[in-house]
């Protein structure tokens, strides 16, 4: 979602505010979503010349968005960076799923308004749930996904901040440069792969199965086994491989290992005709 910098009036703190509520009822768990302040849009596209963020106005947008974020209910913050791209100023607010969906909105910024929404999002739009959906959307209340879920087994330690470096720099996060020198609890929590609790950190899941050397100890049998039947499924001889460490690198080298060792190519030559058959 875009938004115009040049003023944060009611009407528009309401849209920015039931988008956030949607983006943290994640009904289809797509994982929330982003909103980006200092944008013009026009059907959904941003409109160039980028406007910006005026620099004496940054703070105070800043409070406005924690002052509206304190209306949801239950009690919900996303994780806002104030942004410099093209010699410009913008704030971007990072919307995950939250952990105590549902989340409700009210209907309007009046001061009278009493009327609150559980919002959603569908496609590209802030939208009221029906009754099906916000029947679904109440079933979440007990069930956060799997890879958003503490693990209270394990420990900050378990976190390996060279496979974090490596994959901040291969997606060319600004993160990459504050791990370097920056609070490492802090970077995982910019990242949003630790409990938001100063007082309880620990992993997620998802931090542990990308970020951590073994996963296996705390997800049995994370690995990628690749099997080969070079007799037919019926025969005796099997040859595998096992991959094991972060998922990501599992994939990357079972998949490596597929092209190099079992894709092979082959070719018969006719003597009738100079085309090969492939």
């Amino acid at each position: 979602m875009l938004l115009n910098g040049r003023e944060l009036n009611l009407k528009r703190l309401g849209a920015s505010l039931k988008t956030v509520c949607a983006f943290a009822n994640d009904l289809d768990n797509w994982g929330g979503g982003y909103i980006v302040i200092g944008v013009r849009e026009k059907e959904g596209c941003p409109v160039y010349p980028l406007k910006g963020v005026p620099i004496d106005k940054v703070d105070a947008y800043q409070k406005s968005i924690l002052s509206k974020c304190r209306l949801l209910r239950p009690a919900y913050m996303p994780i806002v960076e104030v942004v410099d791209y093209e010699s410009k100023k913008f704030i971007v607010l990072w919307c995950p799923g939250g952990d105590n969906r549902p989340y409700s909105s009210p209907k309007t910024m009046a001061r009278d308004n009493k009327e609150r929404i559980h919002y959603i999002r569908k496609m590209s739009s802030t939208v009221v749930p029906s009754d099906d959906e916000e029947k679904d959307l109440f079933s979440l209340a007990n069930r956060v996904p799997f890879d958003d879920r503490v693990n209270h087994q394990a420990e900050m330690s378990d976190l390996n901040i060279t496979l974090i470096q490596n994959y901040l720099k291969e997606v060319k996060s600004s993160l990459y440069e504050k791990s370097k020198t920056g609070d490492f609890a802090e970077v995982c929590g910019d990242m949003n792969i630790v409990s938001n609790l100063p007082e309880y950190e620990k992993p997620k899941n998802v931090g542990l199965m990308f970020f951590s050397m073994e996963p296996e100890k705390f997800f049995p049998y994370t690995q990628i086994d690749v099997v080969q039947f070079p007799d037919g499924l019926g025969g005796d001889h099997i040859v595998e491989q096992t991959f094991k460490g972060p998922i990501h690198q599992q994939l990357r080298e079972a998949l490596q290992y597929i092209r190099n060792t079992i894709i092979t190519e082959k070719v018969i030559k006719h003597p009738e005709r100079a085309e090969a058959v492939f």
